[in-house]
């Protein structure tokens, strides 16, 4: 009975030393899968800090853009409103504008003189310019 136990503490310690070695390759492509998985990350990370700086420089631009856009519309209305004061206050530009509208209406060069005080001159040049 002493050798069938020797025999049999034998085979369990071949069996547990086959079962240690299968455990440790496991465990080796265990962690090679672990240390690819950690480099996917660290480069997922890397890529997502770009992402957020790229992101964060689109704002940023589009910010500044939405800034310039409406200090452009400002300038804009104002622009509008002083040319709008002065056709209103220059009675010789409403002169011009009142002798454009006739020339597109198909007024000729005497009516000019007489309705809006042009000199012939003035409205024939200005018949030749907006009949075009």
């Amino acid at each position: 009975m002493g050798d069938e136990f020797i025999i049999a503490a034998l085979v369990y310690v071949i069996a547990c030393l086959g079962l240690v070695l299968y455990l440790q390759k496991q465990l080796g492509k265990l962690r090679s899968k672990v240390e690819a998985l950690t480099v996917l990350v660290k480069e997922g990370d890397r890529q997502r800090e770009s992402f957020k700086r790229e992101m964060q420089e689109l704002r940023s631009g589009t910010i500044g853009m939405g800034r310039r856009v409406i200090e452009l519309e400002k300038r804009l209305h104002q622009q509008s409103e002083r040319i709008e004061e002065s056709t209103q206050q220059d009675p010789q530009a409403k002169l011009y504008t009142r002798a454009m509208k006739m020339v597109a209406l198909g007024a000729g060069v005497d009516e000019l003189i007489k309705e809006c005080e042009l000199p012939k001159a003035e409205a024939e040049l200005l018949i030749r310019l907006h009949r075009k």
